[in-house]
């Protein structure tokens, strides 16, 4: 087995515009920096490739255009590379989003930097141990969606409210960690899954990565020069804790999880019998039939942010976009690194779908990754949309129709299951037990 890892800064000129707020923001100050980190596992033609960047989203057209440059200049398997955002709310404009406009210019200047990683990361490319652990955190993150006595949901809830009654779903506690190290002992790099919002400083002018960056931070000061994070079904889940209404801080939430992981790299079995593979497939997924209230705002359960003028401003577009296109097409790919199989999924996921996928796919360790390959926007649960709140309520960044998330899920589900019957066959084996 052999393993590469790099990091670049990403971090846009001040001036840049921002997403993460459905208002206009412009950028006026760095709180700390912003990367893009990149993690090669295998060789050759059996070789599979991650690159995340502290964004809130990445398109699918600048995915393609990242895979084809790695293919034109090293040859590399570009189907094998998945690209995911942190979802970080405190970043540049790298799509469209509310009254904010893509900045075109940083996103051809974020593409070059993220080949140019990737080449670092191939060069950086030695014989290397994987292992694999995990532990769970409760601490972070929290269902931030609350079912009132009426039975509608307030997203950002909380039992202060004289009408709260229970929380609508779960989290997931995971954090999945996979650390490779060098034959001297020395880590060369680690990957972090875990599941919750990064908001930190998304409504002002400031530049940030949020907890995902000081986790990076906190790991390099113990010894591990690169780690991505990336991010699960986050869509319902924020570090806001609804019982007492308070969030926890950015920088607690990255030191807990560096602690996480420091603990499960000291609990790995290393090895160097890791079988990786790719294999994705394209799901069209349908748009809703939103009605006149629902484009209104005024359905029941309906929860509009910031502003709801901008709302209706944005509506005129949406109705014409879904007229044109008739359904969304969506990405979903699996990573397969031993018994692990990395799920990219292109959406604001709700984690019901996360915690079905895991348990679906068992015997095999699924792990899922937001906000990759694409964004379609909030994928909630069909039982949500019943109940209204911000995720469900009809916008751009909410226009899909409640069977999305399952229709999701089964594809997913589908390419483990067929991965693991073909290891069962032969065709691919591994003998590692993690």
């Amino acid at each position: 087995m052999r393993a590469g890892f790099a990091e670049t800064d990403i971090t846009p000129p001040i001036g840049t515009h921002k997403i993460g707020w459905l208002k206009d923001l412009v950028s006026e100050s760095v709180h700390d920096p912003l990367s893009a980190r990149i993690a090669v596992f295998g060789d050759g033609p059996d070789a599979i490739g991650f690159i995340q960047l502290d964004t809130l989203s990445v398109r699918w057209s600048q995915v393609q255009d990242i895979r084809s440059q790695i293919v034109a200049r090293y040859g590399f398997p570009g189907e094998s590379v998945l690209v995911s955002a942190t979802h970080n709310h405190a970043g540049p404009a790298v799509a469209s989003a509310g009254l904010v406009k893509r900045d075109g210019a940083y996103a051809a200047t974020l593409t070059a930097k993220c080949v140019e990683a990737f080449g670092t990361a191939l060069a950086n490319h030695a014989e290397a141990e994987i292992g694999h652990s995990g532990v769970f955190e409760f601490r972070v993150g929290f269902n931030r969606r609350v079912i009132m006595r009426d039975g509608t949901v307030q997203t950002h809830g909380s039992f202060r409210f004289p009408d709260a009654l229970c929380l609508e779903g779960p989290v997931d506690p995971e954090v999945s960690v996979v650390a490779a190290r060098g034959k001297d002992g020395a880590l060369l790099g680690c990957i972090v899954n875990f599941t919750c919002h990064p908001t930190d400083y998304g409504d002002g002018p400031i530049l940030s990565a949020g907890y995902p960056g000081v986790l990076a931070a906190e790991m390099k000061k113990h010894g591990c020069p690169v780690t991505l994070f990336l991010n699960g079904a986050s869509g319902n889940i924020s570090r806001t804790n609804p019982v007492v209404g308070s969030r926890i801080p950015m920088e607690e939430a990255g030191q807990i999880l560096a602690e996480d992981a420091l603990s499960a790299i000291g609990a790995m079995q290393f090895g160097d019998d890791w079988a990786v593979r790719a294999t994705r497939t394209t799901v069209q997924l349908p748009y809703r039939d939103a009605t006149p209230e629902q484009q209104a705002g005024t359905v029941r359960g309906a929860q509009r942010f910031v502003d709801p003028a901008i709302y209706d401003e944005l509506m005129p577009a949406l109705k014409a976009r879904i007229a044109e296109r008739g359904s969304q097409p969506a990405e979903v790919q699996a990573l397969f690194l031993g018994n692990l199989a990395f799920v990219g999924i292109p959406a604001e996921y709700f984690v019901e779908h996360q915690l079905r996928i895991k348990q679906e796919t068992y015997p095999t360790h699924a792990l899922v990754v937001g906000h990759a390959n694409g964004m379609v926007g909030y994928v909630p649960t069909a039982a949500a949309f019943k109940r209204g709140g911000y995720e469900t309520t009809f916008a751009p960044s909410s226009r899909l129709a409640p069977e999305a998330g399952d229709l999701l899920a089964d594809a997913a589900i589908r390419l483990v299951r067929e991965h693991l019957g073909a290891r069962f066959a032969g065709n691919r084996t591994s003998n590692t037990e993690h």
